[in-house]
């Protein structure tokens, strides 16, 4: 425990250094000349990963490069904030033909990103919809799934069982556990270091998304003002864990005790299995109001290929045959290293790992209560709201202010992209 940077405590600033980059690299991209060409690629492809923290996942996506036999393919690996240095490297002379990234319209009015419908379509059906929806705008399909990656709470049941808590289907039972599992050094819940992950499915859990289906404001509610309000009195209630020593997508924090519950994800069953066995559980986010729902966040990986590539019909051979040809790789990218739901339906209905325990319910809190990314909204519209929602919470400013305030710059950031 000794270990704990108190200056972590919900840095605003560090999510914002994280995520500014893409959103606003995509006005500047606009501008520069090259529009994806083919031709003159020298038969190499520079493919960009961010840093799985599963061993032997590099090793595998260099296994898999060097089995490419068309070109010569090299690997950046990114470890820390990938956003920003994909937005960097994007800028440069080093951009990637090929990354991984999630949907965002902005990169396709940018035209940053090429559409992969002809490589995608003879197994588009072996997709969920949900993944082919997430990455298409105007019709076109941009971006290859991975892998999906359910997130929801993990929770102690011996220490529920002590405090006589039941799992929460309320966002009200979910503070109130919160402050009865909090006993000395171990607080109730671990929601992250700052809000940038817990933020989407606390806004989804009041009932909407982001966008209705014309791509107007749907998130601002007096369900969410009353759902922040109430954050705002659990973050001063002293029964959040602050100054964790890992984000919340590292199980660190629940592994060492600090916490009885912990938000992550589906990744996180082996390491939590091996430290405590059977003594552990998961629930989707609780619904907060009488029109809320429970949610579980889609948070997984997808492949694009970038209009910037050297040869960008050889970059789009390449994610073919990585990701819609070798089934076996999938698999194993899946399964074999870290824990994650392969995107192909047909791979993932063999996948015997997913088949029993805590992994099966994972699957069916997936199946049930998954809530998956809109393209339409953007990076910076995301940025937007996050800080409507930590200025709210952390810095006790008013809701209903705060997303005022988000509303006006995200109609401008709307009307912008069309």
């Amino acid at each position: 425990m000794s270990n704990i940077s108190r200056g972590r405590d919900w840095d605003r600033r560090g999510v914002l250094r994280a995520m500014g980059g893409v959103a606003a690299l995509g006005g500047l991209a606009a501008c520069g000349s090259n529009t994806g060409r083919s031709g003159g690629g020298g038969g190499s492809i520079k493919q960009m990963y961010h840093a799985y923290g599963e061993q032997g996942t590099q090793q595998a996506a260099k296994k898999f490069a060097d089995a490419y036999g068309k070109a010569k393919v090299t690997i950046e690996w990114v470890p820390g904030e990938y956003e920003s240095k994909l937005a960097t490297t994007l800028l440069g002379s080093g951009a990637p033909d090929v990354f991984e990234y999630h949907p965002d319209l902005q990169l396709v009015r940018s035209r940053q990103i090429v559409p992969l419908d002809d490589i995608i379509a003879d197994v588009k059906d072996d997709f969920l919809p949900e993944d082919i929806t997430a990455n298409s705008v105007d019709g076109k399909i941009y971006g290859i799934r991975m892998i999906d990656d359910p997130q929801f709470f993990f929770y102690r049941k011996s220490l529920f069982e002590k405090a006589g808590v039941k799992p929460p289907a309320t966002f009200d039972e979910l503070i109130d556990a919160a402050h009865k599992l909090t006993s000395g050094k171990v607080k109730g819940l671990y929601i992250g270091q700052n809000l940038k992950t817990i933020s989407k499915p606390l806004v989804w859990s009041t009932g909407p998304h982001y966008l209705d289906a014309d791509h107007r404001i749907a998130y601002h509610t007096d369900n969410l003002v009353e759902t922040l309000t109430k954050a705002r009195e659990l973050y001063k209630s002293k029964s959040l864990l602050l100054g964790a020593p890992t984000e919340v997508w590292d199980p660190a924090s629940f592994l060492q005790g600090l916490c009885a519950i912990q938000w992550c994800g589906i990744w996180a069953i082996p390491a939590i299995q091996k430290a405590f066995g059977d003594d552990f559980g998961i629930f989707p986010f609780p619904k907060s109001g009488a029109k809320g729902r429970q949610v579980v966040y889609n948070g997984g990986w997808s492949t694009y290929v970038s209009a910037k590539a050297k040869d960008v019909d050889a970059a789009k051979e390449f994610v073919k045959w990585l990701w819609i040809d070798q089934k076996k790789y999938q698999q194993e990218w899946a399964l074999d290293y870290g824990f994650h739901i392969p995107a192909r339906k047909s791979i993932a209905a063999g996948a015997d790992k997913l088949k029993s325990g805590v992994a099966a319910e994972a699957v069916e809190l997936f199946n049930t209560h998954g809530v998956f990314d809109d393209p339409y909204w953007t990076e910076g519209m995301f940025n937007i709201l996050l800080d409507a929602v930590v200025n709210s919470v952390r810095d006790n400013k008013s809701p209903e202010a705060e997303l005022d305030s988000a509303d006006k710059k995200i109609e401008r950031a709307l009307k912008k992209l069309g």
